[in-house]
């Protein structure tokens, strides 16, 4: 498994013009393969009449799943070189649509590949990228008494606390990087005089 992966901060389009061919970069998250999909029809609903809505997909924190599309344009020279810049940067979970319109100048199998490559680098840049890391969750459980000091101290050592539920006891729900795990156990025996029960759960991203 992947300890963090890339993906984009917000769906968004970014235009660039290239002998007189406009490519729109269409840029979106994208948790499954049907989100990338429907995000696809959507934005080949919104350009009709383009000449081409070519897209790539990243989707998995592996990069398990992979798709492609050149729409139209000569074999290879737009879905493989949008997927090979989302590989590069890193990008999972994103989905990316270019949607080009005709200016009347041809470009040739290289420029193609330059044109729809920097279409999703600079639609990238611009709309800018967010880090994912991989955490373990875990709860602690604690009595009423400690519940207060130990949620407290928690956040203030930078702890990401999740969610806090009372009940006969105060369950605390939080999210530790894999390599904190060992020295968060001693740590919370320290803070706790070892009254609290600690309980590791799956893994997430955030």
């Amino acid at each position: 498994m992947q300890d963090e992966y890339r993906t984009v901060a917000r769906e968004g389009v970014h235009e660039t013009e290239i002998s007189r061919s406009r490519f729109l970069c269409a840029l979106a998250p994208a948790a499954t393969e049907e989100e990338a999909q429907a995000f696809v029809a959507r934005v080949r609903k919104e350009h009709p009449t383009a000449n081409h809505n070519c897209y790539a997909y990243v989707i998995g924190a592996d990069a398990s799943v992979q798709k492609a599309s050149d729409d139209g344009e000569p074999g290879g020279t737009a879905g493989v070189p949008m997927l090979q810049m989302l590989t590069r940067r890193d990008m999972r979970y994103v989905v990316a649509v270019v949607t080009r319109y005709f200016g009347g100048v041809k470009l040739g199998a290289g420029g193609l590949i330059r044109a729809y490559g920097g279409a999703v680098g600079e639609a990238l840049d611009t709309l800018g990228t967010v880090t994912r890391r991989r955490f373990r969750l875990a709860t602690v459980t604690v009595d009423h008494a400690r519940a207060g000091k130990t949620e407290n101290d928690l956040r203030s050592t930078g702890r990401e606390v999740r969610d806090v539920r009372y009940g006969a006891e105060v369950t605390i729900e939080i999210a530790l990087p894999e390599s904190d795990i060992a020295r968060f156990r001693g740590w919370l025996a320290d803070t706790t005089a070892g009254t609290a029960a600690f309980d590791l759960g799956g893994e997430a991203y955030g």
